[in-house]
């Protein structure tokens, strides 16, 4: 007998997982979110013409920016790469994971 957790990477989820759980309380993403959501975005709102494919919301980019910062990232890269493998970052892109390179 094993003395180890065996881990079962094809078991699906019965609940989606909440994004929310992801964090503890005090976590630095939640902080960066309540400051965002204090500030207003509405100049660089009503700047979206609405043109082509819908956007990312300026205060969820903004977030990821940053959060990005930080923590020391700095690459638009690296941040685009971090909403898939980071929870805090996917988190803060509410699973959206936004393309960010130019």
């Amino acid at each position: 007998m094993s003395n180890f957790i065996l881990t079962d990477r094809k078991t699906d989820y019965l609940l989606p997982p909440s994004a929310d759980d992801w964090l503890t309380q005090d976590h630095l993403a939640r902080f960066v979110v309540e400051v965002i959501d204090s500030l207003d975005l509405s100049n660089l709102t009503r700047q979206y013409a609405g043109r082509g494919s819908k956007a990312h919301h300026p205060a969820t980019l903004l977030a990821i920016l940053v959060y990005g910062y930080s923590t020391g990232v700095f690459s638009s890269r690296k941040l685009e790469m971090a909403t898939y493998d980071s929870g805090a970052c996917a988190t803060l892109a509410q699973a959206a994971t936004p393309t960010m390179t130019p």
